[in-house]
């Protein structure tokens, strides 16, 4: 990813040396993750009864007006845990000169979003409001409740602030065997993604209604919301390589990180067997069919994860 050089967002909040302390819980069920492991649960017909209401009321936006034929002219751009205890890689701490790189990629990577969803919001008629990208060690408060790091970068829709703690980054190449810049970024678009869906009022439907939802509904509903933000993710990866930024492999660097983090993939990993109704984010296969599918066309009328086979 030629990302060097390239404008970097000022909505980087680092508190890396704010983090840190004890006895801190894997986080609130009003974050959105990048997950990691899973969980058991049964099925149930209230889900159909609200995936209908969330579908009709994502087409009333009707986003295929967003992109058209998706040339258009625009600015071009969890679950459980797993705890890394391999000691290996480099420290998450600020002023390594590693880190002020790694720093500086997230903070490009950010801004290419920005720039993304600035233009796609415009050509609807909206303003896209920018969300903060919180930099942490080991633990974070935020407006959904504490986290850890061992439960994967999150977006918090109460504060539209984006998490992360950079050691995932090296537990995504050694544990999960995801490596590249563009997987990186995938991450992080993929975050973002939450947040455009925060900014559309899908996210905030969600959130009340799987109030009264069982934990399997839930978990069947949040896949949905997850491979939307897959595949928003992929928009932005469409107008990021009109740009020229990307090189050979990028694209396949992020189809192998959406796999590597499926959840049948990591449940296989973790505990050797699948429970499917406790997917909460997709499988595999999902993740990897709907970053390809955004990225492919660079619309968003393509990402109606909502209804339908997914």
């Amino acid at each position: 990813m030629l990302w060097k050089g390239r404008r970097q967002s000022d909505n980087i909040e680092d508190d890396r040396s704010d983090s840190g302390g004890g006895g801190i819980g894997g986080g609130s069920p009003g974050q959105f993750r990048i997950p990691i492991g899973g969980r058991a649960g049964g099925g149930g017909s209230i889900f159909l009864v609200i995936l209908v209401v969330l579908a009709g009321w994502y087409f009333g936006f009707d986003p295929s007006t967003i992109l058209g034929g998706g040339d258009g002219g625009l600015l071009p751009g969890g679950g459980g845990q797993i705890t890394d205890n391999s000691g290996g890689g480099q420290d998450s701490g600020a002023g390594t000169p590693a880190n002020d790189e790694m720093k500086q990629f997230v903070a490009t990577v950010l801004a290419e979003t920005e720039d993304t969803w600035t233009g796609i919001f415009k050509s609807q008629g909206l303003t896209y409001e920018d969300p903060k990208l919180v930099l942490f060690s080991g633990q974070v408060r935020s407006a959904c409740g504490f986290a850890s790091a061992a439960a994967g970068p999150f977006y918090c829709p109460g504060d539209h602030k984006v998490y992360l703690d950079m050691t995932f980054f090296q537990q995504l190449d050694q544990q999960f065997g995801a490596s590249g810049e563009f997987a990186r970024a995938y991450v992080i678009a993929h975050e973002v993604g939450h947040h455009v869906q925060n900014l559309t009022g899908i996210m905030s439907k969600f959130n009340q209604m799987r109030q009264g939802m069982s934990e399997a509904d839930a978990n069947q509903m949040s896949v949905r919301i997850e491979l939307q933000a897959d595949c928003f993710a992929g928009v932005w990866a469409h107008y990021t390589a009109q740009k020229g930024i990307l090189e050979q492999g990028d694209i396949e660097s992020a189809l192998n990180a959406a796999k590597q983090i499926g959840d049948d993939t990591l449940q296989k990993k973790t505990q050797g067997y699948v429970v499917p109704e406790s997917f909460n984010h997709g499988t595999s296969q999902q993740r990897q069919t709907w970053l390809a599918r955004g990225y492919k066309s660079g619309k968003l009328s393509d990402c109606n994860t909502l209804s339908g086979p997914i």
